[in-house]
């Protein structure tokens, strides 16, 4: 038995403009028990942006897709000036809890949160003169954003949008899952997740869309187990979907690289870690780093 209407996202999902696939609140309140501690996953990538931020002598960051605000928070932990936006506020809700809380910490008063649209970025955010030092997209978040008219226009405009964020000499950090893996062999690669370290995820299913055999769309079903709230009550089941564009490695550097109209330096890496096409491990996230050189 099969859904007569095939589901891209959780019921009760907005359907027009950037799609929330958040907007029903599931995927949101269950997303940092998904994370896991917040700290751990940093880890995993904290000494190595930091180390590129302050390699480029960057100090103003604008976070583009910071949902709960976990990359934005560890950058002010560092001292850096942050600007964060997302097209949820379901998600942002939990950025503007942590900016409250921590409101007395001076980078956390000046952290400037804003509601924003990729499509629309230049309208809904102020550039600050040139642009911001660095634009970091990260947890495959630009994959969120649908092919809406099948030739990828949306993707394109989104892009350009986000490096006309970018002064010269600055860079953007974007990533995006091992696609190219996944329409492979219909699974993610074997390894650990660097960036989603619950224990408490019981299940994720993978499907494939296509379109005139080709690719459209990935769906992950998640089942995450969320612990109960009061004593001797039993945990409850989680479950919620969420929706990706496959973005394969060579179509994406050329998406990013006509962005930047060329006028970029642009070098990718696997999990963080130098990457050359062939090698026997295989990544389960690329990150792509382009500095824009005029």
């Amino acid at each position: 038995m099969v859904d007569s209407v095939y589901r891209t996202r959780s019921l009760g999902v907005a359907a027009e403009g950037l799609p929330d696939q958040y907007a029903d609140g599931r995927a949101a309140r269950v997303w940092q028990l998904y994370i896991g501690d917040t700290r751990s996953r940093t880890a995993e990538y904290r000494s190595w942006l930091l180390a590129l931020l302050r390699q480029h002598r960057c100090r103003s960051v604008l976070d583009v897709a910071c949902g709960t605000g976990v990359d934005s928070i560890m950058l002010l932990e560092e001292g850096f000036q942050v600007t964060s936006v997302d097209a949820s506020d379901k998600m942002l809700k939990y950025a503007l809890k942590e900016r409250w809380e921590r409101r007395k910490e001076e980078p956390f008063d000046r952290w400037v949160i804003e509601e924003a649209n990729w499509l629309t970025l230049e309208k809904d955010l102020e550039k600050p003169g040139d642009g911001f030092d660095a634009v970091i997209c990260l947890g495959n978040s630009f994959a969120h954003l649908p092919d809406f008219k099948g030739d990828q226009s949306d993707h394109k405009l989104a892009l350009r949008n986000i490096a006309s964020m970018v002064r010269p000499g600055g860079v953007l950090v974007i990533d995006h899952r091992n696609y190219d893996h996944i329409l492979a062999t219909g699974c993610a690669p074997p390894g650990k997740n660097i960036y989603y370290k619950s224990d408490l995820t019981k299940d994720i299913t993978t499907s494939v869309l296509l379109v005139n055999n080709k690719a459209h769309m990935v769906t992950l079903d998640y089942t995450v187990q969320v612990p109960p709230t009061e004593a001797g009550a039993a945990p409850e089941l989680s479950k919620f979907r969420l929706s990706y564009y496959p973005h394969q490695l060579e179509a994406f550097t050329a998406l990013l690289k006509g962005a930047f109209q060329g006028k970029c330096q642009h070098s990718v890496l696997g999990d963080f870690q130098p990457y050359t096409p062939g090698q026997a491990h295989v990544p389960c996230y690329f990150i792509h780093v382009v500095k824009k050189t005029a």
